[in-house]
């Protein structure tokens, strides 16, 4: 089955929407929310309604997979529940003030600095997935 990337944005007004970033199928799938959680159900239920749709029309629905991927902006508001700016600029190598510029929409990383949080934020959760108590 194919796997087809979903992605997660934030809006200047603070909702999120998710959208397929592929054309190749013959349907698109989008979904908007207030949280994170809202658009994925949003967007999961309208992936239901075209397999409906296709089935009552006779058509052959080709089924995917979806891979969710965040941008910048909306990663660091939907876990700032969890992480302090202060935690992801020691986690991301990124100072403190242009994390803040990201999640207010008043400027957007570069493709390096996008790579750079990636990578930081990898190692952080390699580093946490090794945890072990006794």
């Amino acid at each position: 089955m194919k796997t087809v990337k979903a992605i997660i944005e934030r809006s200047a007004d603070g909702h999120y929407s998710i959208f397929m970033d592929d054309n190749s199928l013959p349907y698109l799938v989008t979904g908007t929310g207030e949280t994170v959680a809202e658009a994925r159900k949003t967007f999961m239920g309208g992936y239901e309604d075209m397999k409906r749709i296709f089935a009552e029309d006779g058509n052959e629905f080709p089924e995917v997979n979806f891979d969710f991927h965040y941008d910048v902006a909306s990663f660091l508001q939907f876990f700032a529940y969890a992480l302090t700016l202060a935690g992801l600029e020691r986690i991301t190598g990124v100072n403190q003030r242009q994390l803040s510029h990201y999640i207010n929409g008043t400027s957007k990383p570069s493709k390096q600095t996008t790579e750079k949080i990636e990578r930081g934020l990898h190692a952080f959760a390699s580093e946490i997935t090794a945890v072990r108590f006794v």
